[in-house]
Order: structure tokens, then sequence, then C-alpha cells
């Protein structure tokens, strides 16, 4: 990968831009399932049923649907800039990502493989390889196989935190395969991503697109099996599905953080 220094003012766009997309398609998901009578039927935990917020004040509807909707045009302001700065190269993921905010609750929750696959989608490829992108001009299959660690893991996180709201998004026409599997059945799918994010990441470093130490990423594997075990063995009591919801949040925000800090120091080291 060639050598780039940072643009800390682009940085901060792309940084502005991901951070509106994402509040973005959380405050429009809020207000249709709202709407849709869905936040009235879920039992909520830490991790899944949403916040319940508009169930206890429905009065601030309209305020979720103006956040959503201003956040979204934020988004379009920043990524209509980077498109000037960085080029054409940008359009596809940009295309994908507002396609992604606009269809999550009315579309994409309807089929069970375009939502496993979606929320992997946005925080992997087209975040990573999007804001490579940006900052550079380029594609780059470094970036490429740093953002598969973040698709697997994040598809899996919402794989796990699907499986409490079963009933309550069966009942409004959704569907996913925590309503179509068995948490069992489930749990193997979230072994077999787990596995596949472990392997990019040993992939990288004999392909000699990463350095030995982002193996470092490797060590939250346990935790992973722990989850799969929990999952497979889960018999309805979503107070014993809790802690593992939790341990698959850490999963998924220390795995890529340590990766970063094995790239990190192998920089200073060399």
């Amino acid at each position: 990968m060639s050598e780039h220094s940072v643009d800390w003012g682009l940085f901060a766009v792309v940084l502005l831009g991901a951070l509106m997309a994402h509040i973005s398609v959380n405050a429009l998901n809020e207000y249709s399932d709202f709407h849709s009578g869905l936040d009235f039927k879920t039992d909520r935990t830490p991790f899944s049923g949403g916040s319940g917020t508009l169930v206890v004040q429905p009065r601030l509807a309209p305020y979720a649907l103006a956040i959503g909707v201003a956040s979204l045009l934020i988004t379009l302001i920043c990524g209509l800039y980077l498109l000037q700065q960085a080029g054409w190269g940008l359009i596809p993921i940009g295309f994908i990502g507002v396609l992604i905010i606009l269809t999550y609750t009315s579309w994409i929750n309807r089929n069970r493989l375009l939502v496993l696959l979606a929320p992997g989608l946005g925080f992997g490829p087209l975040m990573v390889i999007g804001t490579h992108y940006a900052l550079t001009a380029e594609y780059s299959a470094t970036a490429f196989l740093l953002s598969m660690v973040p698709f697997f893991l994040v598809n899996n996180l919402l794989l796990l935190n699907q499986i409490p709201d079963v009933d309550a998004d069966r009942s409004v026409g959704r569907d996913n395969y925590a309503i179509a599997w068995s948490p069992a059945k489930s749990a193997w799918l979230y072994l077999i991503f787990s596995i596949l994010a472990y392997l990019v990441i040993v992939a990288g470093v004999v392909l000699g697109r990463l350095p030995m130490m982002a193996l470092i990423g490797l060590v939250t594997g346990g935790l992973a099996y722990q989850n799969y075990q929990g999952v497979r063995v889960y018999t309805g009591d979503v107070k014993q599905l809790i802690p593992y919801l939790g341990k698959n949040v850490i999963l998924t925000l220390v795995t890529p953080f340590l990766i970063f800090i094995g790239i990190t120091l192998d920089l200073i080291v060399l």
C-alpha cells in the first residue's frame, strides 16, 4: 500500500459523515418501529429491543424523524465534499450506504439474507474501504482485508441481538435467521462468521498485508467460542442469554482495536 500523510481535516469530515450515517439509520429505525407498533411488543434488554424512548414519550416521535432526516442530509453533504476531494470512486460506496439507511427498516429487515449482511457491510467494507479511499483516492487490498473483520463481527452482533426479539419481529413481518432458525442453528452461523473473521487476520499476515503483530486480534477467539456455546444451549430464558450478548459487544469492539494496536506497535518498532 502506498504511503500517505493523513489530512486530518479530511479525516474529520469522514468521521462526521460516518457518525451521522449511524445516527440516521438508528433514528429512522426507532421512528419506524414506534409507528409499526414493534416497540410496544418487545421485551427490551441492554442489547436489543430498541431504546423504548418513544414508547415512554410518544411526543418525541417527530423529533426522532427530524434527527434521522437531518443526520442523513449531513451525511450526504459530507459525501459530496469527499467526492469532490477524492474523486468518483466514492460513488458506489456512498450509493450503497445511503440505500442501506433508507431501506433498512422498511425492506432489508424483511429479507433474512440482507438483514444478516447489511450491518457488517455498513461498518466493514463501506466505512473502512470508504475511509481509505477518501483519504488516499485509491482502493487497497489491505483495506479490503481489514474491512472483512468488522463485516463478520458486526453481522454476528446483530444476529445474536435479534434472538430476544423473535416473536415481536415476526408479528410485524420481519424476517431474519433468528426467526427462521433455532438458537442452536443460529449459533453455528455465529461460529462460522467468527472463524472467518479470525481467518481474515491470519490471511492478512500470511499474504504480507498485515504485520505479524496484528495476530494479537486472535486472542478474543476464546470469547467467541464462549458466546457460541452460550447461544447453542440457550433455552428461551432471555436472562440466560444477556451475558453472552454483552460479551459479544466486547468482542466486536475489542478485536478490531487489538488489530489496530498490533499495527501501531509494528510501526513504532520499525
